[in-house]
C-alpha cells in the first residue's frame, strides 16, 4: 500500500516533519510517499492562504499519479482543498482535522482541539461543527504563528502547554486534539506529560487511510464528488483545465 502525504504548504521541513510521524504508526507494508506543495504560501494561516494552497495541492496529487498511490493525506489541520481533491482523485482523500476528530470522539465525551492562531481556530471551529462534532469539542488557540513551531527558541511549546492545561481545567477536556500538522511530533511527549489521549491529526489520518485500502473502499463519484466536468481554464489556471476520464 502507498499512501501519498501532501503538505499543501511550501515549507519543507514540516513535510519532512508530517512524513516522520506518518511512518511511526504506518502498517509495515505500508510505504509513505511525502511531497511539499511547489507553489503557495508557507504556511498556511486562515482562508485567503488556504484558498491560495489549493493549486499547489492538486497539482501534487495530479503529479503522483504516474507512479501510483493508493490513498492521500492532506497535512494541513484546515482541511485545505480537502473537497476539490477528493472530487479529483480516484483513492480516498483524508483530511486531518476530520480524521482527528472522528477519532478522539471514539476516546472521549468531551475533546480540546488546541490550535495555532485566532483566524485558524474560527476555521476550525466552523469545520468540527461541519463534521457533527460541536457539541463534544471546544477549539481554542495557543496565540502561535505556524512557523514558531519550527524553532525551538521560540516558546511556542510552552504556549502550546498553557493552553491544553486550561482545556483540561476550564472545558472538561477529556482528550486534546492538536490542531496544526506542525505540532506532529509532541503527541506523545505531551499525552505522557499531561495524561490524556492526545490525538495527531497525521496519524489519525494515515490509520484511516489504511483501514479504508483494506476495506477496498474509496470516495463516492457520485454527487458531490463526481469528477470534474471536462472544460477549458484559462489564464494561469490553464494548466488545471479537466480532461475526460477514460471509460
Amino acid at each position: 500500500m502507498r499512501i501519498l502525504i501532501v503538505n499543501p504548504n511550501t515549507t519543507a521541513s514540516m513535510t519532512e516533519k508530517a512524513a516522520t510521524a506518518a511512518r511511526a504508526v504506518a502498517a509495515s507494508g505500508t510505504e509513505i510517499i511525502a511531497a511539499t506543495s511547489s507553489m503557495g504560501p508557507v504556511s498556511i494561516e486562515g482562508h485567503y492562504d488556504g484558498a491560495l494552497a489549493i493549486p499547489g495541492l492538486l497539482f501534487e496529487l495530479r503529479e503522483r499519479q504516474a507512479s501510483g498511490y493508493d490513498a492521500a493525506v492532506i497535512a494541513c489541520f484546515d482541511d485545505t482543498g480537502l473537497e476539490a481533491a477528493r472530487s479529483f482523485a480516484d483513492v480516498p482523500v483524508l483530511g486531518l482535522c476530520e480524521s482527528a476528530i472522528a477519532t478522539a470522539g471514539f476516546l472521549a465525551q468531551r475533546f480540546t482541539v488546541v490550535t495555532t492562531l485566532e483566524r485558524s481556530r474560527v476555521l476550525i471551529d466552523n469545520l468540527v461543527r461541519r463534521y457533527g462534532m460541536g457539541e463534544r469539542a471546544r477549539v481554542r488557540a495557543s496565540d502561535i504563528p505556524v512557523l514558531e513551531l519550527e524553532d525551538a527558541a521560540s516558546g511556542a511549546i510552552g504556549k502550546l502547554g498553557a493552553e491544553i492545561e486550561r482545556a483540561l481545567s476550564e472545558d472538561g477536556a477529556e482528550a486534546i486534539v492538536l490542531g496544526c500538522a506542525g505540532m506532529t511530533d509532541l503527541a506523545r511527549e505531551l499525552q505522557g506529560t499531561y495524561g490524556v489521549p492526545v490525538v495527531d491529526g497525521v496519524a489519525a489520518a494515515v490509520k484511516q487511510a489504511e483501514a479504508l485500502v483494506s476495506l477496498g473502499l474509496s470516495t463516492s463519484k457520485r454527487g458531490s464528488y463526481a469528477s470534474p466536468l471536462p472544460k477549458r481554464f484559462t489564464g494561469a489556471m490553464s494548466g488545471f483545465s479537466p480532461v475526460p476520464r477514460a471509460g
